[in-house]
């Protein structure tokens, strides 16, 4: 009797195990809902303009690598939220709030000199922000 008692704690403890494991699951699953909200309506895919598979297919891909392109800007604004006009509490942007805030930036593009350069306004809130992340990249 004693050996099925010791197989009864074990299984449940196994199952107790997994149980943490599917909760810590399911707490992760409003991330995944929230990118996946974020890439439908902010992206502007919620309605693929296309009957045909493969247009909506390379709409969808392109789709989502201006997703990733747009988390990664956001990404090298957060962790640089010294630099940043306002106070950023947030551990990530939205897609909205990068497309309002970074990539809706007024700018003009000059040529002089065999160089192409972006010229911001005086007043540019975030242009600390983005000459920051533009010195890091190249």
């Amino acid at each position: 009797m004693t050996t099925i008692k010791g197989i009864g704690v074990t299984l449940a403890a196994g199952l107790l195990l997994q149980l943490d494991r599917h909760i810590h699951l399911y707490h992760d699953h409003g991330t995944s809902e929230q990118f996946h909200s974020e890439l439908k309506s902010d992206m502007d895919v919620e309605r693929l303009p296309s009957g045909k598979l493969c247009v909506n297919k390379i709409i969808l891909l392109c789709a989502m690598v201006a997703f990733n392109l747009l988390r990664s800007i956001g990404q090298e604004v957060v962790a640089r939220a010294a630099l940043a006009p306002q106070k950023i509490k947030v551990k990530r942007w939205r897609m909205k709030t990068i497309l309002q805030n970074i990539i809706y930036c007024a700018v003009r593009l000059v040529r002089h000199a065999g160089r192409i350069e972006l010229h911001f306004g005086k007043r540019c809130p975030w242009f600390d922000v983005i000459n920051d992340i533009a010195c890091a990249t190249t």
